[in-house]
């Protein structure tokens, strides 16, 4: 029971404190479950990759994922009530709120402060998971290891991506699928 209040307190605070949506969350989240132990780098890397392709807001997948690793299903219900409940009060109070208050400069001047926090929590986020998959992510071989401490099979899977992405301008769920499919290609074969 003392998990499930945890799970729920954790991502409370992490729904309540989050701007930018889930990705700007993903730093915030991977901090907040450090207090659970059956979760790791691996198992948060994972949880990205799972929460991005499975539909629905990454935040709300997240929160479900890791409240399942760490307490069944009582805890996927508790973490999920937890990040969302936060934003459904705040919606509320901000709806009745922003209408009367739209022009006010404290206003404006707030939102000229959270938009460059969005950036660094984004950044942030994308290096973790770079370091997690691109540095320390699953090595095939010793051969296939990369040079140095990098890994070839992950950087060539993100390049392509960013290229098929960013020049043949491809829909982030095809990219998605094929890149997931050349990496069962890929690691299975080999």
């Amino acid at each position: 029971m003392i998990t499930i209040l945890k799970l729920f307190w954790a991502f409370f605070k992490i729904g309540l404190f989050s701007f930018g949506g889930g990705n700007a969350m993903l730093p915030l989240i991977y901090q907040s479950i450090q207090q659970f132990e059956k979760l790791d780098g691996e198992t948060f890397s994972d949880m990205v990759a799972l929460s991005q392709v499975t539909p629905g807001p990454v935040a709300v997948n997240a929160a479900t994922y890791i409240g399942l690793e760490a307490a069944g299903i009582p805890g996927a219900v508790s973490a999920t009530i937890g990040v969302c409940l936060p934003c459904f009060i705040i919606m509320l109070i901000v709806i009745r709120l922003l209408d009367r208050y739209r022009k006010s400069a404290i206003v404006e001047g707030a939102f000229a402060g959270i938009r460059p926090v969005t950036i660094g929590l984004l950044l942030a986020a994308a290096i973790f998971i770079m370091d997690s998959v691109l540095v320390k992510g699953p090595v095939v071989s010793a051969e296939m290891a990369g040079i140095g401490y990098y890994n070839l099979i992950p950087i060539a899977i993100f390049a392509a991506s960013m290229v098929l992405m960013s020049l043949v301008k491809m829909k982030p769920l095809h990219v998605m699928l094929i890149m997931g499919a050349a990496g069962a290609v890929i690691y299975g074969v080999i």
